[in-house]
């Protein structure tokens, strides 16, 4: 089976470009939940988070605001910019 891969850009904890996402599947001003491609999930937490562009074709999906946490399911990186 082959993995399908995804990428993560945080710029200064200001915005976030996550590429491998297949939608958005719940969004709130705290906390982002993302499908991506291959099934899994991408948790993204904060404050003041705005959705700024998804293009399902092209799968690359954009927020700003401030980028707190992000964590994949059960396995993450808790607290990684506390």
């Amino acid at each position: 089976m082959q993995e399908i891969l995804h990428q993560v850009t945080i710029e200064q904890q200001k915005s976030i470009t996550v590429s491998g996402v297949e939608g958005v599947l719940s969004f709130s001003d705290t906390k982002i939940t993302l499908g991506l491609l291959g099934g899994k999930k991408l948790y993204i937490t904060g404050s003041g988070l705005k959705i700024t562009g998804f293009a399902k074709q092209s799968a690359i999906f954009t927020a700003t605001g401030t980028i707190q946490q992000l964590s994949y399911g059960n396995k993450g990186f808790s607290g990684l910019f506390k």
